[in-house]
């Protein structure tokens, strides 16, 4: 921890992150604050650099990340605003885990039950949230470009994880205008019923025809019953491996 004087008085402690960087930007942000001079992220970062952070960096930009978190720290122990160092964190953020899902995800996506798309009039997905849980990779590279609406996204998470990572997940999807109760969403209970196998029962029930399907999970032996389950009239779609 690193103790943060200004002008002989102590004022708290703070985590110091291990790089020469984080050093210049601590002794500049106290010099700015005690002069009483603008605070923000230019502290951090020039021009040059801040825009390249609108665009993908290679390791996700971590030691950013970590500089950026270093002068939220201080704002709250000093008491500046750090609305901007946020904004440019959660942009950070976004834009690592879309570039990681493109990969992941939209290069992966395959349709696994004919060589070529039929005609289809509905589009549907069944999403296991806490195997694939990147709320912006999945907006971005299944909901809205297969165009399906909420009410035919069905969406289950078993009770440990749910318990985990709700507030994660309803903060994430909170920048779509969304809850997890905007769609079907299932809360599994213990034991047995477990998301999958009832992501499994929805799609039976639903008995889909002539529609697009997209299917969320890892499960080998689970993507061969929703293949099974698959009337050949749909399109379906799932990871590849």
């Amino acid at each position: 921890m690193q103790k943060v004087f200004i002008e002989r008085k102590y004022r708290g402690s703070v985590h110091l992150p291990d790089t020469h960087e984080a050093k210049y930007i601590f002794g500049r942000v106290k010099q700015a604050y005690a002069n009483h001079e603008p605070l923000g992220v230019h502290l951090l970062f020039s021009q040059k650099k801040l825009t390249q952070l609108q665009q993908y960096q290679k390791g996700g930009a971590q030691e950013e990340l970590r500089h950026l978190e270093f002068y939220i720290a201080l704002g709250k122990l000093l008491s500046f605003n750090t609305d901007d160092a946020r904004q440019l964190k959660n942009s950070i953020e976004l834009i690592t885990d879309t570039a990681h899902a493109n990969f992941n995800i939209s290069k992966r996506m395959t349709l696994v039950n004919k060589h070529k798309p039929g005609k289809s009039y509905n589009h549907y997905l069944f999403w296991d949230i806490e195997n694939f849980s990147s709320i912006a990779s999945i907006f971005n590279d299944v909901i809205e470009p297969y165009n399906i609406p909420d009410a035919h996204i069905y969406l289950a998470a078993n009770p440990d994880s749910l318990y985990l990572k709700k507030r994660e997940w309803e903060a994430n999807l909170y920048d779509y205008g969304k809850t997890l109760h905007s769609f079907n969403f299932i809360k599994c209970a213990h034991g047995k019923d477990v998301a999958d196998d009832v992501l499994l029962e929805s799609f039976k029930r639903l008995n889909l025809r002539n529609s697009s399907i997209v299917i969320l999970t890892f499960d080998r032996e689970l993507k061969e019953r929703f293949q099974q389950a698959c009337h050949k009239s749909n399109n379906l779609f799932m990871m590849k491996g």
